[in-house]
């Protein structure tokens, strides 16, 4: 009987997974902010909520912002307060540590 190989089947969720996400930015009042496209919050406070998306890291500053609704799934976060200031900074992959660093 001669060999046969198979190889693992995937899934549409993995397939889904490897795409790139859009990304969008919808500001109402600068009091109602809705970003779609969120890998993941890395932080969020009163006065600044970090959010990496595709494009970068963006950061919004402003007063009483507070996270009104947010999807792990979709990638959709809603953030309510005053919305002062929008701001995206590159994604930085890490460099291997501290050595890596110094001997650049």
């Amino acid at each position: 009987m001669p060999e046969t190989k198979t190889e693992p089947v995937r899934t549409n969720a993995v397939a889904a997974d490897a795409q790139p996400r859009s990304h969008s930015l919808a500001l109402r009042d600068r009091r109602q902010l809705a970003v779609t496209g969120v890998s993941r919050i890395i932080s969020c406070d009163e006065n600044a909520a970090v959010l990496e998306t595709p494009l970068g890291n963006l950061t919004i500053g402003g007063q009483e912002l507070q996270v009104s609704e947010l999807s792990v799934h979709s990638g959709q976060v809603q953030l309510s307060g005053r919305i002062e200031y929008l701001q995206y900074a590159e994604n930085r992959q890490s460099g291997g540590g501290l050595l890596a660093r110094l001997f650049r």
